[in-house]
This record gives C-alpha cells, structure tokens and sequence, in this order.
C-alpha cells in the first residue's frame, strides 16, 4: 500500500507554493512533490516537480479562469491529485503569517479557528486573506480533510514584554499593538538544528539572519527567541526587496499631508516599491542589484549590509554577547559576497570570516579560532509545517525539533 501523504501550503502575497510529503513508518523525508503559482493575478503560471523532475513548467492559467489564491489552489490540487490520488491525501498544513498573540502553536482549523483567524486579517491584511484562501479552497476540494495551521509569530512568544510592548496607550495595545515578530516558522527549523550543528558553548547566544525578498533578524538565547528586528508588521526592521525596514512614522504623516497619499497608496509604496527594488532603481533581486554598476544599486547593496550589520550589534548587546551568527533563506544561503561583507562589518565582535569555506558553501563559514562562530544552514519551513500537520491531524509522527 502506498504511503499517505501530508500538503504543505504557503500562500504569498502574489504566488501559492505547494509541497507534498510522504509519510513512511519511519516519518516524513523531503518533500516528493513541489511546486507554485505565481504572478497572482496578473499572469498566474503553474510549475510542478516529482522527485525534483519537472512535470508542468510555467504553464499559463489566466485561460483556465485562475484569478486569485483560492483557483491557484484548486488547480494545483487537481494536478497533484492525478500524480498521487486524492485518497493518499491525510492533511494539509498551512503557513499562516499571523497568529496574534493567541496561537502560540500550530493549531488544528475548525469553523472557531478559522473565525479566529479572520479575526486577525487587519493585523496582517496582505498575507492573512491569502492564508485563508487556501484553508477554504482545500475544504472544497477535500471536504472533511484535517488542516492544520503553523504561524510565522508563534515562536516569538518567548521575546519579553519590555521588547514586545509598544509606547502608546493601553486602549491601543490592549487591541493588539504590539511587536510580534515574524518568520518564526524559519527560526524554528533553525533553532532545531542548533544542537546538531554547534556545540554546547557555540549556541548560547546567537542570531540567526534569515536574508530573503523578505529579510529579518532573530536572537535566540539557548534556542529561544528574545529579540526580533520584525515587529507590529513585517515591514519593519531591515531592507528588504520591496520593503524599506525601519522608517520614521514622520515621513508617513509628511507624505499624507504634503502628497495627500492615502492608505493604499502608502501601502503599496511601503510593501512594493522600497527596499532594494525602490532604492537601486534596478531590481528586488539581489544577484541583479549586486551585478548591476549603478551608482544607486551599488548604495542599495551596501544599505542592506549596513542595515544587517547595525542590528547584530543591537541583538548581541541584548544578548550579553555573540556566540554565532547563523545565514539562513535565500541570500544568507546563496550570497557569498553578502555573508563575506556582513561578516566583515562584525570582525570587531571577534568574527574571522573564512572565504573559501564560504564560496564553497560550507556549513561552517568562521576561520578557526574565531570568537565568534558562523554558519550557513538552509531552512526548512515546508517540513516544518508538514510534520506540524501531521504531528496534530493524524498523530502518527512526532513533531519537528
């Protein structure tokens, strides 16, 4: 008899990326099948892997009638089900990005759940509707079927309240202005890979950068969170690929006045058109930016450094001090020159950088004898949801740590 299988699904602000994993007596490997729908709604376009071979390659969809989260689901779902059959299917685990300060753990979805997180939409109105869409597409497609959701915010429940608290009033905060932090799902694989990496002195205090189109910082005190550069909103801390990071209120309060900007002009200035994308003038891609010799791509390369740099500063004096800093997500995994420039802008923390081990992506990326250790290790946030999901929907396999 064949295995059952548990889907993984992470639907972003533009794409639905989709992973499936068999679960064998002995748990969950790496994900058979994968692929996403990308260029919502302006161009969506499907791709599709078995065993890392490609079955459907950017196939368009606008004229099958995709249009948004929930077609993009369906379809894949159709497609999936012919590669494996719907009866092998056993639950579904979702990324969603925000769990407030309730969900401090992956939690089964029934019609409370689900209330409960449209509850949440206006705290993260760009990416929780997505989420969403994809729990009530499945529902269609499976009816009865197990979904569980992983939030992004869980595993920053450990940052205490004199980092979370924000300085505006009680009637404001009790209605959910806080810091949160986000990418927590990542910083959860990571933080389970500390003690099989590092050694017991290496992991006391350490960041971990997860470096992507979305970028954030975390400082994990024995592989618990105490500080984030993400807060109220994934908009805030470093430069990202279309987001600024950190931002003076102020020039939102001119931008109103003086521009008569609105909120979805702001919005889509803050979300689409800052970070590297709005600085460089080139591109949200960093292989693009640092290739480029555009005297404005060039400040944009050198921003996102310095921004990281400042902020490890800012986590190690939380801290009390660095034991290592860990690279993680797409630029910290594929980045050479951008873990060599970081690690240079730390060198007064006592981080020797080793090039070689880094251009030859070693895990381990600090010269020997260095105060300070550094890592590259990839993440993991589809398994970590796929053993979350099968962990709470079927119970027959531990959950990821």
């Amino acid at each position: 008899m064949a295995d059952p299988v548990i889907l993984v699904l992470n639907a972003g602000s533009s794409s639905v990326k989709f992973a499936a994993y068999e679960a064998g007596p002995e748990g969950l490997g790496s994900a058979r099948w994968r692929g996403q729908v990308e260029n919502i709604p302006d161009d969506p376009s499907l791709t599709l892997s078995e065993d890392d071979r490609r079955v459907v390659d950017g196939e368009k969809l606008r004229a099958s009638g995709v249009t948004g989260h929930a077609d993009a689901v369906r379809v894949s779902l159709k497609r999936l089900f012919a590669l494996f059959g719907r009866e092998r299917l056993i639950a579904a685990g979702h990324r969603v990005v925000h769990g407030g300060a309730e969900f401090g753990a992956p939690a089964l979805v029934d019609d409370a759940t689900f209330a409960r997180l449209e509850a949440l939409i206006p705290l993260a109105p760009l990416h929780q509707p997505h989420n969403l869409a994809g729990m009530r597409a499945v529902a269609e497609v499976a009816p009865g079927l197990p979904q569980v959701a992983s939030f992004d915010t869980s595993f920053h429940r450990t940052i205490p309240a004199v980092a979370y608290t924000i300085a505006l009033p009680r009637e404001l905060r009790e209605k959910g202005l806080r810091r949160y932090g986000f990418h927590g799902i990542s910083y959860s694989y990571i933080a389970s890979q500390l003690p099989k990496r590092l050694s017991e002195a290496e992991r006391r205090r350490v960041v971990v950068a997860h470096l992507g189109n979305g970028a954030s910082l975390c400082a994990m005190r024995d592989g618990r969170s105490v500080e984030t550069t993400m807060g109220f909103s994934a908009l805030d801390g470093l430069l990202m690929g279309t987001r600024c990071g950190l931002l003076d209120p102020g020039v939102l309060l001119y931008l109103m006045r003086e521009r008569g900007d609105d909120v979805e002009s702001l919005e889509d200035l803050l979300y689409r058109r800052g970070g590297l994308l709005g600085l460089s003038g080139v591109s949200a891609d960093m292989r693009k930016v640092l290739a480029s010799e555009e005297p404005d791509a060039r400040l944009a390369a050198e921003q996102f450094v310095y921004r990281i740099v400042r902020e490890v500063g800012a986590m190690a004096s939380v801290l009390g001090g660095l034991d290592a800093l860990v690279f993680t997500a797409g630029i910290g995994e594929h980045s050479a020159e951008i873990r060599e420039r970081v690690c240079a802008g730390l060198a007064w923390l006592g981080l020797s950088f080793d090039r070689e081990a880094s251009a030859r992506s070693a895990e381990r990326i600090s010269a020997p004898g260095s105060r300070v250790a550094a890592f590259v290790i990839p993440t993991d946030e589809e398994g970590v949801i796929a053993r979350d999901a099968a962990a709470l929907a079927t119970q027959q396999l531990e959950p990821v740590g």
